[in-house]
């Protein structure tokens, strides 16, 4: 008989400092309720047919956007681009001063300072991606002192990758204990910045591993649990998303504690972002319905919800040129 969660959760050695160990962790995340893939993906194929009405779509819309997080990662990204990305974060349509502003500006550590400049009071967010983003391939002090770096310039945010290779090997302690370091570094001297942990679940294979993903970074602190770095394919999908929400609503009914969650990568359309937006309201409801619960990593779907803002405003589409081209 398969047992609960919170029942689990009271295993000595799961949550103990002093008593925890793999074989806890493995007994745990073992012990966690299967996958029904063909269960999973019929009811995210199912939740994607549902429509959203006119007034309800424009309501939706402008929540989209609020909850995106802008995003350049390249090893080109120059000063001049990110204050762009950051002007347009601020105000997504220069035409129109109603659209809501972004959720945040995603950038590498070196622009932290540049973007917090930037975007001042404005209320929208910094966060940078530390780690050794997106392999996760580094000592466990550089990725402390990367994330360090980040936090000391202003982040408000951190997403950090785990390492899914000691992931796929069992070593669950390892990556928990890792989550947990660097959870502290957000909260040194003073800091609060909220982690972002990304399970890079391309690499994970199996939904029952995203489901374990995600609880052992619950586990180990993370503020959000998020799909993908946007550097693997594939990245976000409608059942892993699935999957990961499932998680965040058993792990508030075990602990009483509210996680976001971000699917990232893939996600380009109004019409795809209406689908994670039906698949957030119908698997952990309204609450999650905010950018401080739910982000999508996806800075091309920007422009696509503002075009379609436009069109629902005009009864007409504009060109592309009405857009930047970020």
């Amino acid at each position: 008989m398969t047992r609960s969660p919170s029942s689990l959760l009271a295993d000595p050695g799961v949550l103990d400092d002093a008593t925890r160990s793999d074989s806890a962790l493995r007994r745990f995340l073992g012990g966690l309720p299967g996958v029904d893939q063909v269960g999973a993906e019929a009811r995210a194929a199912a939740l994607s047919t549902r429509s959203i009405k006119t007034t309800s779509k424009a309501f939706a819309i402008d929540l989209a956007i609020s909850m995106i997080d802008l995003t350049t990662l390249q090893g080109n990204d120059t000063p001049g681009k990110v204050r762009t990305l950051c002007a347009k974060a601020r105000r997504p349509d220069a035409h129109d001063p109603s659209v809501p502003s972004t959720a945040a500006v995603c950038v590498y550590n070196d622009l932290v300072g540049l973007a917090k400049a930037e975007l001042g009071d404005s209320g929208v967010k910094v966060a940078a991606v530390t780690t050794a983003f997106p392999s996760g391939r580094a000592s466990m002090p550089v990725k402390l002192a990367d994330t360090r770096d980040a936090v000391q310039a202003g982040a408000d945010e951190i997403d950090m990758v785990i390492d899914r290779g000691a992931f796929l090997s069992g070593r669950y302690l390892e990556v928990f204990e890792e989550i947990a370091a660097v959870r502290e570094v957000c909260h040194e001297d003073g800091a609060d910045a909220h982690l972002k942990v990304i399970l890079e679940t391309g690499e994970l294979a199996t939904y029952d591993n995203v489901r374990r993903a995600s609880w052992l970074a619950m586990m180990a602190g993370a503020d959000f649990i998020k799909t993908s770095t946007g550097k693997i394919a594939p990245a976000a999908t409608l059942p892993v998303t699935l999957v990961m929400l499932e998680a965040c609503r058993d792990w508030r009914d075990a602990t009483g504690r509210i996680i976001g969650m971000k699917p990232a990568g893939g996600i380009s359309t109004t019409k795809d972002a209406m689908k994670y937006l039906v698949l957030v309201n119908e698997t952990v409801g309204t609450d999650w319905l905010t950018p401080d619960l739910f982000r999508f990593g996806a800075s091309s779907l920007l422009n696509d919800l503002l075009l379609q803002r436009q069109k629902m405003a005009t009864g007409r589409y504009s060109g592309p040129d009405y857009v930047t081209v970020d």
